[in-house]
């Protein structure tokens, strides 16, 4: 799955078109290197989202296979490190 949709599907932004903003920009990086909108996201994978004041990081355990997931679950598919 693609990192704008699946930061989108597991709840981390509200839009796709944010989180592909957000690529764009620089800001996400995946295992340490910075990601392109269409990287795929694999099980195990570290995805790491720097604001202006500080840095949250997500380990992948999960991914969805359905549009969207309710809040609730994101713990499933996501933990914050």
């Amino acid at each position: 799955m693609r990192v704008d949709k699946f930061l989108n599907v597991v709840n981390i932004t509200k839009r796709r078109a944010v989180s592909e903003d957000m690529c764009k920009s620089g800001v996400v990086s995946i295992n340490g290197v910075v990601a392109k909108a269409s990287k795929d996201v694999k099980i195990g994978d570290k995805i790491t989202i720097k604001f202006i004041t500080n840095e949250i990081s997500y380990q992948v355990l999960a991914i969805p296979t359905t549009k969207s997931i309710p809040k609730s679950a994101q713990s499933e598919y996501v933990k914050q490190l």
